[in-house]
């Protein structure tokens, strides 16, 4: 049972108690070098992160884009809380945590449907469920075999 959701700031480590989570899950986060920097990204940015009990068992990675935007920069949650509800209580509690803040949009960027991978599949069916709804792809954003999908929501 999901004990705390709470927000870090900035140099907090917590790269390293993302990076387990991340190589957890290597049908999304495969590639080393950018499971790396996602893991530098977490020191560098407000991360939020999700305990069962004294464990880490999600976290999601700020980038505020501007004052009124923001973007959930990486995501990541053990296998066996997926389906849980746990994805859905992170949203909600980014999305009162942004509101308060003044954010008017938030904003994730995921593998689109053009590339036909089961477990990207399941990351898009997540974000439109917790109310994302599609933007735009950008064929060659990150390179031509991940074509990248913008979703965007309202707060």
């Amino acid at each position: 049972m999901i004990d705390s959701i709470t927000i870090q700031s900035p140099s907090t480590n917590c790269g390293r108690v993302c990076e387990p989570i991340l190589r957890a899950l290597p049908g999304w986060f495969g590639i080393e070098e950018s499971l790396i920097q996602y893991v530098r990204d977490a020191d560098s940015m407000p991360t939020m992160l999700v305990k069962d009990g004294d464990d880490v068992v999600g976290f999601l990675t700020i980038k505020r884009n501007f004052p009124e935007s923001s973007d959930i920069h990486c995501m990541g949650i053990l296998p066996k809380y997926h389906r849980t509800g746990t994805g859905r209580l992170l949203i909600q509690a980014l999305e009162n945590h942004l509101k308060v803040d003044g954010v008017k949009i938030l904003q994730v960027k995921t593998v689109s449907a053009d590339r036909n991978c089961d477990f990207y599949a399941k990351s898009r069916a997540f974000y439109k469920a917790v109310g994302f709804i599609p933007l735009e792809v950008f064929p060659t954003l990150w390179d031509e075999a991940n074509p990248c999908l913008v979703l965007v929501k309202a707060l």
